[in-house]
């Protein structure tokens, strides 16, 4: 007789001490949401198809494969036969699925898989399905058929036979005979699916043959069960006679260790610098961006997110590719810095409240807060532009660019890059296949795109040059995140307070401004390009600008004098003084409205120029003109035509119109599951393990204490304010275990806080079948 007793799962996870329970739940987190009442129900949990989809999905290579060998083996295996298949040692992977609770062992120590595990892991090694459940698809005249062909006596049972021909294939040696009587066209057949995938066509495979009337190599093999026809047009190769062909392999070749970095050597100096570089280049790029948009905010589309030709204007303005664009409203939104917001007609994109603290911060501060929300963000900025299964296109900022996996691989790569050795540059490529190594089940398009543009992104945002990483994006990789602020601060130039003004009427700041000049300099000029150096243009119309939001000449004076290095050439001068002479000299007043000047001739003129006949003017007095457009009209429409007016108030005083910036509460995006489930801490750990322990004890608690004794023990522990496991019968019959704090005994009935319903309720003396304090030991 065989000594082999199977066993549960629970009854292998009653076994383990407290530590082996602990390193359990670390690496299987989702078990503890809640806490198992006993160890009966982490067993449970740990069975059920969507815990142990996300825990295979965790598996590396190897240890799939360990796995894949487990399911492929008869039960129970054990570690001899299971590293035989392999061709390598699976001792060390044997274990860790066996902490993870995949596998258990029976009474005997051999290694059992859960029938879930089973059923999530597929087909393992790309095998086909065994025999006998591969036959049960034919009906039993066709499988007693297949069984007299191979010299077996059908037994009047359809699955009795089957499963007298899976035992046949697994005999090596008749195997080996039935194979040497095949035609080397059958050979080459079955050679083509012994690798996987285990599957083929063949037009009328459900065509009943035997022996006797085959014709064709493959109905050879459909009539000795070699080939087994699951519909008429479709043969599988079944699992048994694969493995056999394989040589014993499950795999074609074991990956115990991960693939080693394709490194090349580059300037970690270079490397650093460049780095540095982008850092404050994204930070400034992302204040120019919300800065303009407080201004003149972008709507919101109504299906959410940005449309094009905000996109292209604005990523115009900002002098950067909308590829980059996109990243930077992601990176924004994610860092709760931009927000949907209502301006009183539509929704639109604002900065928020948290905008005007950022900006107050230093730049390495203000970059980390960037990164870090890049970083943990499931907003996927590189399927902007994408279509979805609807053919429409993804836009920035809408709802459909979240994929829980982002974070999960951006960290990935993170600490891959850090991996390596200072002074040297991996490839793409060599960081996605070591991703797939590590998690292959997960692997697939998304996540060698998502490698693809963790790269990039973070060249731009200052973490990488290339597929080399900077020493603070080290720390930060590490978790040191004030140490990576800190060290870049360090490396950044400071801030200067001054710019060179040129004859050509630009101004070029030779590094990045203060906040406070870069905003005043924005007012009064126009980013021309940015870079190593920006360029600012003056101009006309952005002098006016200045002139709208209040300055004087004096005041535009006061900035380039104290500001430039260099003296303020003359046509910057004459250009600055033009704009003054000419501004306010013609006034609208709102009216409906009205034109005012006290040069008559400037009048004159335009009530004979033909750009302004859309304003149908007028002339009510020398010095007064009435037009039948509103006074934002006029002004435009003026200023398009070469003049500088000003607004003017019903008090004839100028009306001072500045950039009004607006401002939106924060709003952070709902947030999604992660990928990964986020490790629980040691004491939440402990203290699993002990409510664990305690639920076991409790499940045991039997109604041999008396009420007195029960009583007593309530009464102790309501005065103690300690906690106690009862056993509990409801009034249908229920018995339940749980967790309570009494808080007074009178009357028959105690008054406790239940755990399980989180609440304060009153418990029957007599329905407590039993007491335990949360500190015994159990009995034995």
């Amino acid at each position: 007789m065989p000594t082999y007793r199977p066993r549960s799962l629970a009854e292998d996870l009653r076994a383990r001490d407290d530590a082996a329970l602990g390193a359990l739940l670390r690496a299987r987190p989702d078990l503890l949401s809640p806490v198992p009442s006993d160890v009966a129900s982490l067993a449970a949990r740990a069975t059920t198809r969507p815990s142990v989809q996300r825990a295979l999905d965790l598996l590396d290579r190897f240890r799939l494969q360990v796995l894949e060998v487990l399911c492929v083996l008869p039960e129970p295996a054990d570690e001899a036969t299971v590293s035989k298949a392999l061709g390598v040692d699976a001792g060390a992977a044997l274990t860790d699925l066996h902490g993870q609770a995949l596998v258990y062992r029976d009474t005997e120590g051999g290694l059992v898989v859960p029938r879930t595990v089973l059923d999530v892991a597929g087909q393992p090694g790309g095998l086909g399905p065994p025999a006998e459940q591969a036959l049960l698809v034919y009906g039993p005249r066709r499988i007693a058929r297949v069984a007299t062909d191979l010299g077996l006596e059908p037994t009047g049972d359809p699955v009795g036979t089957a499963r007298a021909i899976a035992a046949l294939f697994l005999d090596a040696q008749r195997l080996d005979d039935l194979l040497a009587t095949a035609s080397p066209a059958a050979r080459e057949a079955l050679d083509a699916l012994a690798w996987g995938p285990p599957t083929g066509r063949l037009d009328n495979a459900g065509r009943e043959v035997d022996a006797d009337t085959a014709t064709t190599p493959v109905e050879w093999l459909l009539a000795h069960g070699l080939l087994v026809a699951v519909d008429a047009r479709t043969v599988v190769l079944p699992r048994e006679v694969g493995l056999h062909l394989r040589g014993g392999l499950v795999h074609r070749e074991a990956a115990p260790a991960i693939p080693e970095h394709v490194t090349t050597p580059v300037d970690q100096v270079h490397v650093n610098r460049t780095a540095g570089g982008a850092a404050a280049t994204v930070v400034r790029q992302v204040e120019d961006l919300l800065e303009l948009w407080a201004v003149a905010p972008p709507r919101v589309l109504r299906a959410g997110g940005l449309g094009v030709r905000d996109r292209a204007r604005t990523a115009a303005a900002l002098d950067v590719d909308e590829e980059s664009l996109t990243l930077l409203v992601e990176v924004a939104q994610a860092a709760a810095l931009l927000a949907a917001g209502d301006d009183g007609v539509d929704e639109v994109w604002l900065p928020t409240t948290g905008f005007d603290d950022w900006q107050d911060s230093p730049v390495s501060a203000r970059w980390l807060t960037l990164v870090r929300a890049w970083r943990d963000t499931t907003r996927t900025p590189g399927l902007a532009g994408a279509r979805d299964q609807r053919g429409k296109t993804l836009a920035p900022l809408g709802p459909d660019l979240d994929r829980t996996l982002a974070p999960v691989v951006r960290r990935a790569v993170l600490a891959d890059l850090a991996a390596v050795p200072e002074g040297q540059a991996t490839t793409v490529e060599s960081l996605a296949e070591r991703l797939r190594w590590r998690a292959p089940r997960r692997g697939g398009r998304l996540q060698d795109d998502l490698v693809t543009w963790t790269v990039g992104e973070a060249g731009v945002l200052g973490l990488a040059a290339g597929t080399a990483v900077s020493r603070p994006a080290r720390l930060f990789a590490a978790g040191d995140e004030d140490a990576a602020a800190a060290l870049l601060e360090a490396a950044l130039p400071p801030l200067l307070d001054h710019v060179l003004l040129q004859a050509d009427l630009t101004a070029v700041a030779p590094g990045p401004l203060g906040s406070d000049l870069a905003r005043r300099l924005r007012l009064v000029a126009d980013v021309e390009s940015t870079g190593g150096a920006t360029v600012y243009r003056f101009t006309e119309a952005s002098v006016r600008r200045a002139f709208d939001a209040g300055w004087s000449s004096g005041d535009v004076a006061d900035l380039l004098s104290r500001h430039s290095r260099t003296p303020v050439p003359q046509p910057l001068s004459y250009l600055v003084e033009d704009v003054a002479r000419r501004h306010g000299r013609v006034r609208v007043s709102a009216a409906a409205s009205f034109v005012r000047c006290e040069d008559e001739a400037i009048l004159g003129e335009l009530l004979t120029d033909r750009r302004a006949v859309a304003l149908r003017l007028r002339r009510l007095a020398p010095t007064v003109l009435a037009a039948q457009s509103s006074a934002d009209v006029v002004l435009s429409r003026l200023r398009e035509m070469g003049y500088a007016p000003a607004a003017e108030g019903a008090d004839g005083d100028v009306v001072v119109r500045r950039p009004e910036s607006r401002r939106t509460s924060a709003q952070r995006s709902p947030e999604r599951s992660a990928a990964v489930p986020p490790q629980p801490k040691a004491a939440l750990l402990d203290a699993a393990v002990r409510a664990l322990r305690a639920g076991e004890r409790a499940a045991t608690v039997t109604v041999s204490r008396p009420t007195a004794d029960v009583l007593a023990m309530l009464t102790q522990a309501a005065a103690g304010g300690e906690s106690l496991w009862i056993g509990y019968v409801d009034a249908e019959g229920r018995g339940s275990q749980r967790v309570i704090e009494p808080v007074s005994v009178e009357g028959g009935h105690v008054s406790a806080y239940d755990h399980l319903r989180g609440a304060v309720r009153s418990f029957a003396v007599h329905r407590i079948t039993g007491v335990s304090a949360m500190d015994d030991q159990p009995a034995p």
